[in-house]
C-alpha cells in the first residue's frame, strides 16, 4: 500500500534502543539451528535461507515474487523454494521446528494478515518469529518520500495484537531492538530500498536530491558514510489451540 508523502508530522524518535540484527536474534531465540526444519516466509531472494543453511539448517522458502523464487533457488541450492503466498501455505499442520517473516509481514495484504498468522501457526510445531521494522527511526524518515509504508507497518503490529487479543497465540518474547545500517552515500541507500522492491525505482531516481536532504537530517555521519538505524520489533509466537 502506498501513500503520499506529506513529511514528517514531528521529529523522529531519536532514544537509543540496543543495537542488534536478526540473525543474531534467531540464533538467540531460536538455536541450536543445525538439523532443525525452518519455513522462511517472504524469503526474497533468498538471503536469510542462504544464513540458515550455512548454519546447518534445513530451510524451505515461500514468496509470491516468481522472480524471487529464481533468484533465490539459484543461489542457495542447499533450500528448497516454492513460489506462494503467506495467507495460503501448502504444508501440512505442524511441519516445520519453527516459521519465520522477517521483514516480511507488512508486504501482506492487510486483509490478508489475520489469515497468513493463522496459516503459519498451523504449519509450526514449534513458534512463530515476526521480525517487523516499525514506522519510525532514520531509515525510515529517509526513505517514506519513496514509499511511505506508515498505515502498512502500523497494521501489521495491529495484526500481531489482534491474534493474541483472539486468543490464537501468546507472546513468549517481545524485543525491540535497533539495526544498524550504514551506507556510503544515497546511491547506495536508494540502491538497498530499489533491491528489497524494484517497483520503487521511478520513484528513487526522481527523488533523490529529496532523500539525500533527509538522510543529512536524520543519519549520523560515520566512516565518510551515514548510520541509519532502524528500529525493529522482534515477537516470539506461539500457537494456541482453538476450538471449532
Amino acid at each position: 500500500m502506498r501513500h503520499p508523502y506529506a513529511g514528517p508530522v514531528e521529529e523522529a524518535p531519536r532514544a537509543r534502543r540496543p543495537a542488534g540484527s536478526a540473525l543474531a536474534l534467531i540464533d538467540d531465540w531460536l538455536g541450536p539451528l543445525a538439523g532443525r526444519l525452518f519455513l522462511d516466509v517472504g524469503c526474497g531472494r533468498g538471503a536469510l535461507a542462504k544464513a540458515l543453511t550455512a548454519r546447518g539448517a534445513q530451510v524451505v522458502g515461500i514468496d509470491p515474487a516468481v522472480e524471487a523464487i529464481e533468484a533465490a533457488r539459484a543461489g542457495v541450492p542447499e533450500a528448497r523454494f516454492d513460489a506462494g503466498g503467506a495467507e495460503a501455505l501448502p504444508y501440512p499442520a505442524g511441519h516445520f521446528d519453527a516459521v519465520l517473516l522477517l521483514n516480511s509481514f507488512h508486504h501482506v495484504p492487510q486483509h490478508l494478515m489475520a489469515a497468513a498468522l493463522a496459516g503459519t501457526l498451523r504449519v509450526s510445531r514449534g513458534p512463530l518469529l515476526v521480525i517487523e521494522p516499525l514506522a519510525e527511526g532514520p531509515f525510515f524518515e529517509a526513505m517514506r518520500p519513496v514509499e511511505d509504508e506508515t498505515v502498512i507497518r502500523h497494521a501489521a503490529q495491529a495484526a500481531i495484537a489482534d491474534c493474541v487479543a483472539q486468543g490464537r497465540a501468546i507472546i513468549a518474547r517481545d524485543h525491540v531492538f535497533d539495526d544498524v545500517r550504514r551506507f556510503s552515500g544515497v546511491d547506495a541507500f536508494l540502491d538497498n530500498i530499489v533491491a528489497v522492491d524494484p517497483a520503487r525505482a521511478e520513484a528513487a531516481q526522481r527523488l533523490r536530491g529529496e532523500v539525500a536532504a533527509l538522510m543529512a537530517r536524520w543519519g549520523t555521519p560515520e566512516d565518510g558514510g551515514v548510520r541509519l538505524d532502524q528500529p525493529h520489533r522482534a515477537v516470539l509466537l506461539e500457537g494456541v489451540s482453538v476450538s471449532p
